[in-house]
């Protein structure tokens, strides 16, 4: 694809960046802040996407971008590439997982119980019109239960292994030093099990929710049934350069599994991803589940999602039209003109007509 070089348009080009910092207006750390209060479950989204989790850094992105989710991604992405990697991790087991919140609309009584926690699932969805008068939306206190939910919740699905319902992969005993990372090597096909999972962890939600819900609606193979829903907190474990292993912090965490009958068996697809987006984990684990032996080019087909999804690549692409495509279209043009010249022309009688 040819472009041309723009002369002259240095000024332009930096006057125009000013104008659109002059309508975001002075950016300070109590605006970011506010951002970060104000909107958890976007710097959620943003954080999972460009697969880092810092919430002041992700709400800075979006405080400095406007809110445009896609170049807050990038700044963010772009940022941690700035960063040393000082520590791998070490593996976090499902059931170790803090659990604010576990459902499943497979069965009602699973193991350790259905815990609702913070969701508007249920709730009607009314705008506070009242706030612009001057009234202000203060949420009721929750009501302490007379019990506090067990902190650990047990796996749904190993459950179901143990009543021989679903056939879970083997662990994986790979080194966490030995995870093929999909920020540093290239997604090749059949992609690695590894490179599938992180590139839903950080695949564009609107992208993820669109492909994951045409597998819904009759595009997929198999029809997902919600096996487990978590939102939870995972402690990050690593070890000190003396041995010690101990806790740098939690992150938040959402994960889901989802099922549906294949033989005499359960499939199981499962996603997970930083913070708590459960649109996300659901329709990519609907993508996982369908993949398998999926038609090639069609949208559980895993080559196609996983390309599809990838906001930053994407949504560059498509803004790159914006510049200028001068050389091809005039190419195209001239081969117009040419074309109908061709038609205009008076044809002699042993002249065939130009096609």
């Amino acid at each position: 694809m040819a472009y041309v070089a723009t002369r002259g348009g240095a000024r332009a080009i930096e006057q125009a960046e000013r104008l659109f910092r002059t309508e975001m207006g002075a950016i300070d750390a109590a605006r970011v802040a506010e951002i970060r209060a104000a909107m958890p479950y976007l710097i959620d989204r943003v954080m999972g996407e460009a697969s880092l989790y810092d919430e002041d850094i992700a709400a800075l992105a979006l405080a400095q971008t406007g809110g445009d989710l896609y170049e807050a991604v990038l700044l963010l992405r772009a940022w941690r590439t700035t960063q040393p990697r000082l520590q791998v991790a070490e593996p976090v087991a499902q059931d170790g997982l803090f659990t604010h919140r576990r459902i499943s609309a497979a069965f009602k009584d699973i193991p350790g119980g259905q815990l609702l926690g913070p969701t508007l699932d249920y709730s009607h969805r009314l705008l506070a019109s009242e706030v612009l008068t001057g009234t202000p939306f203060a949420p009721k206190p929750v009501d302490a239960a007379p019990t506090p939910a067990p902190a650990t919740q047990p796996s749904v699905a190993a459950w179901q292994a143990a009543n021989d319902l679903v056939d879970l992969p083997e662990p994986d005993m790979t080194r966490p030093d030995d995870i093929p990372d999909v920020t540093r090597e290239p997604v090749l096909f059949p992609s690695k099990r590894a490179h599938t999972l992180q590139s839903l962890a950080r695949a564009d939600t609107g992208g993820t929710l669109a492909l994951g819900y045409a597998a819904m609606r009759g595009y997929g193979k198999a029809h997902p049934t919600v096996n487990e829903l978590r939102l939870a907190e995972a402690e990050v474990m690593v070890k000190h350069p003396k041995g010690t292993e101990f806790s740098a912090g939690r992150v938040k965490v959402s994960q889901a599994e989802v099922v549906s009958k294949s033989g005499d068996k359960l499939s199981l697809g499962f996603a997970a991803t930083l913070g708590w987006n459960e649109v996300k984990c659901i329709s990519a684990a609907t993508l996982d589940l369908n993949s398998k032996g999926a038609a090639k080019g069609s949208a559980t087909e895993e080559e196609f999602f996983l390309y599809h999804t990838e906001g930053v690549e994407s949504s560059g692409f498509c803004i790159h039209f914006k510049l200028p495509h001068y050389v091809t279209f005039q190419s195209s043009l001239d081969a117009m003109r040419d074309a109908n010249a061709q038609k205009a022309a008076p044809q002699t009688p042993d002249q065939e007509p130009a096609e």
